[in-house]
C-alpha cells in the first residue's frame, strides 16, 4: 500500500474530466493495479496477498479521496476475488486464467444480480438453456458496474429446466452475444461505466456455471451475510473517502477566503470552525464504525456481520450530510462546476445506488432488537 498516495493523487487529477464526460478512468484503473490494489483481497494458497476486510475499507477510502468511480469499480473487484478466498466456488482452472490475466493488467470482475423490474426474492429473468455440454444465456441485467471494462462477468441467472435452478454463470467480458448498452447517465458516479449489460445466446461451458440450486437449497446463508456485510463496509469506506475529500477542500477554502468586509480569512471565526467541526464529528463516528466493525467480521464475529446493514446505512447519512453542509458553508463557489465540491456531492448521494432500502434495513434492526427485548 505504499503507493496509495501516489495513486490517490492520480485519480484526483483525472477524475473532473471523467466526471464531466462520462468516460470509462481506464487510466486510474491502470493505476490501481499497478499499485497491487486491484488484486488485494487475493487469497495467500492462490499467491495473493490476502487482504482483509480491514485492509480493502481502508484502501477504499483512500481511493473514495481520489475519484469515486474507480473506487466503486475496484471495491466490486475485491469483493470478488474475497468470494473467491472464502468459498472457493469457482473452477480452479477458470480462477487461475483471471489471476493470469491480472498479473498481465486490470482485470475487473463483477457479479451481475440487478435486472429492470425485478422483484426482491423473485426469480432472475435471465435464463439459461441448455445447449450440448453447456448453457445459452438470454437476458438483460442492468446497473453493472464497470461494464464497458469487465473482463469477466458472473451472472445470477435461472434454468429453464421444468423446476427451474439458480445459479452463477461465468461469462467472459468478450463473448459473443454480449452487448453493453450504456445506459448509465446519472447524477453522480459518472465514470462508473455502470450500464446494462444485454445477453443474446451468450454461450458458457458447462464448468462455468456454479452453485445451481432450487431457490430454496440456493447459496449458504452464513457466507450470503458474509458477503453482504463486506459489500456493506466497502462502499461505505467508499462514500467516507468521498467526504473526506469534501472537508479538505472546504479546510483550504475556508482557509484562504477573505470575504470584501473581513480582515482574515473565514475559517477564523467560530461560526465558521463549529461548523467544521461538526463535519468532522460525522465524519469522525462513521469512521470509527466502519473501521470498528471491519476487524470484527474479519475475526467472524455473529454480532458485528449483522449491523453492517445499519452501518452502511449510518455511514451513508453522515457522509452525505458532511458534504451537504461544506456546500451550504460555501455558497455559490460550492456549487461551481469550477471545483470539485459539487461534484462529491453527487458522488456521494449517488453512493446510495448501493445502500439497501432505508425501510428494509431499518425493519430488520427493529426486528433483531424486539427478538433481543423477548428473550428470557
Amino acid at each position: 500500500m505504499a503507493g496509495l498516495p501516489r495513486v490517490v493523487d492520480l485519480l484526483a487529477a483525472r477524475a473532473e474530466e471523467h466526471d464531466r464526460d462520462a468516460t470509462f478512468p481506464y487510466q486510474g484503473i491502470e493505476a490501481v493495479h499497478e499499485a497491487g490494489l486491484l488484486t488485494l483481497t487475493v487469497s495467500r494458497k492462490y499467491g495473493g496477498p490476502g487482504g482483509t476486510l480491514a485492509d480493502t475499507v481502508r484502501v477504499l477510502s483512500q481511493l473514495g479521496r481520489g475519484d469515486a468511480s474507480v473506487a466503486v469499480v475496484t471495491a466490486f473487484t475485491l469483493l470478488r476475488h474475497a468470494e473467491q478466498a472464502r468459498r472457493a466456488d469457482w473452477p480452479a482452472a477458470g480462477y487461475r486464467r483471471l489471476l493470469t490475466e491480472s498479473r498481465r493488467g486490470p482485470a475487473l470482475v463483477n457479479t451481475l444480480r440487478a435486472e429492470p423490474g425485478a422483484q426482491p426474492g423473485g426469480l432472475p429473468e435471465t435464463v439459461a438453456r441448455r445447449d450440448g455440454d453447456g448453457w445459452l444465456l438470454t437476458g438483460r441485467k442492468t446497473y453493472c458496474t464497470g461494464a464497458e471494462a469487465l473482463a469477466w462477468m458472473a451472472v445470477t441467472a435461472r434454468t429453464d429446466e421444468e423446476e427451474p435452478r439458480i445459479g452463477t454463470f461465468l461469462v467472459r467480458g468478450e463473448s459473443e452475444g454480449l452487448e453493453i448498452d450504456p445506459t448509465w447517465d446519472q447524477l453522480g458516479l459518472r465514470a462508473s461505466a455502470s450500464h446494462d449489460v444485454v445477453l443474446d445466446r451468450v454461450r458458457v461451458p458447462a464448468d462455468l456455471a456454479l452453485g445451481l440450486g432450487t431457490r430454496e437449497s440456493a447459496g449458504d446463508g452464513t457466507e450470503a451475510e458474509l458477503a453482504r456485510a463486506w459489500h456493506d463496509l466497502a462502499l461505505s469506506a467508499v462514500a467516507i473517502g468521498v467526504a473526506r475529500a469534501a472537508e479538505a477542500w472546504l479546510v483550504r477554502f475556508l482557509s484562504r477566503r477573505t470575504p470584501a468586509n473581513l480582515t482574515e480569512p473565514l475559517g477564523t471565526l467560530p461560526r465558521y470552525r463549529c461548523a467544521l467541526g461538526e463535519i468532522e464529528a460525522q465524519l469522525i463516528g462513521a469512521e470509527e464504525l466502519v473501521h470498528g466493525l471491519a476487524p470484527r467480521v474479519d475475526r467472524g464475529e455473529p454480532d458485528a456481520v449483522a449491523r453492517t446493514g445499519p452501518a452502511h446505512l449510518l455511514a451513508t447519512r453522515a457522509a452525505t450530510a458532511a458534504v451537504q453542509q461544506a456546500v451550504a458553508l460555501t455558497g455559490n463557489p460550492g456549487l461551481s462546476r469550477r471545483h470539485p465540491l459539487e461534484r462529491y456531492l453527487r458522488d456521494v448521494l449517488s453512493s446510495r445506488v448501493h445502500l439497501a432500502s432505508e425501510e428494509t434495513v431499518l425493519e430488520a434492526a427493529g426486528r433483531a432488537a424486539l427478538e433481543r427485548g423477548a428473550r428470557p
